[in-house]
């Protein structure tokens, strides 16, 4: 025999779906053992039918919504760049391991490529710091707050994600993680705040997470996951889909070598003032100054002081 579930809300009459669910009788007939005598809400192997994809949706949706609503999270900084940048200690290790296998052959071309980027990963680890310390700088006034305004969130996973929870858990305070199931992902990073780690099967509903709430995007040296998420955030801005937020790319030297924005404008494609959609930063506290003044420019309503 089943033991009793406590109502979801006391105050209501009827009986919750947990209630239902643990009250459902053993399979005593055919009928019963059938799949489609299951309770709908309480067959997994039914909400996994392709028919149910706009269910599934709007169910990662709410749950992360419902969950925010809950902790009070009223607005947010997202952080991103990179998995491949680790902390510089990190970087330096692997650089020493990549130009002794190189030495160690010089006609190794794939090795003397390797040797080449290992040191251009090495150059950009001091981002790690500056995420770390710009995540905390962050934390400490949304913990002015109550952790209702200004809470870091990332994608969750390694490299500059990790830096800038493990920021946000430097000086104790709470940060989110947005992790997506992909092949080869890793685990969310441990710096997360774990009732704050959501995972996500579809990018498009976590994508919309990482812009609900969002009073700045901040932007690391990254790949295709990087970019995705800033010209998603750029398109929006453009087109007046959101309010504007202040977008801070940070290395001047990176994005100007993987992105020619003049180019774009020169060629028609843009219009001028959507070269100023972003700004360019190299450290925390620039970051910080920048998102600051932004809103105190805008006399928001939520104080950042």
């Amino acid at each position: 025999m089943t033991s009793p579930v406590p109502p979801d809300n006391p105050q209501s009459p009827w009986p919750s779906a947990a209630e239902e669910a643990a009250q459902e009788p053993s399979a005593e007939s055919p009928q019963m053992a059938s799949a489609s005598y299951r309770l709908a809400y309480a067959d997994i192997d039914f909400l996994r039918r392709a028919e149910l994809r706009p269910v599934r949706l709007q169910l990662e949706l709410l749950k992360a919504e419902l969950v925010q609503q809950e902790e009070h999270i009223d607005s947010t900084v997202v952080i991103f760049g990179s998995t491949r940048i680790p902390e510089p200690e990190a970087a330096r290790a692997r650089l020493r391991a990549a130009e002794d296998a190189a030495a160690a052959a010089p006609d190794d071309r794939e090795l003397a490529r390797r040797a080449a980027v290992a040191r251009r990963i090495h150059d950009k680890a001091k981002y790690y710091d500056e995420a770390r310390r710009l995540a905390a700088m962050i934390t400490q006034v949304s913990q002015r707050n109550g952790h209702r305004d200004y809470v870091v969130v990332t994608g969750g996973g390694p490299g500059i994600m990790e830096a800038a929870n493990r920021g946000a858990q430097d000086v104790e305070g709470k940060s989110l993680g947005l992790s997506i199931v992909l092949p080869h992902e890793e685990h969310p990073n441990r710096y997360v705040t774990p009732e704050l780690s959501f995972q996500f099967h579809y990018f498009a509903v976590r994508k919309m997470h990482f812009v609900l709430r969002a009073r700045a995007l901040v932007v690391f040296p990254g790949g295709y996951g990087t970019l995705d998420e800033l010209f998603e955030t750029l398109t929006l801005i453009q087109t007046g889909k959101v309010h504007p937020v202040p977008v801070l790319l940070f290395g001047r030297e990176y994005w100007q070598r993987i992105i020619d924005f003049d180019a774009l404008v020169e060629e028609g494609t843009i219009d001028p003032p959507h070269r100023e959609l972003f700004q360019f930063v190299e450290t925390a506290e620039a970051a910080w100054a920048a998102i600051h003044g932004f809103w105190a420019n805008k006399n928001s309503a939520k104080s950042v002081d």
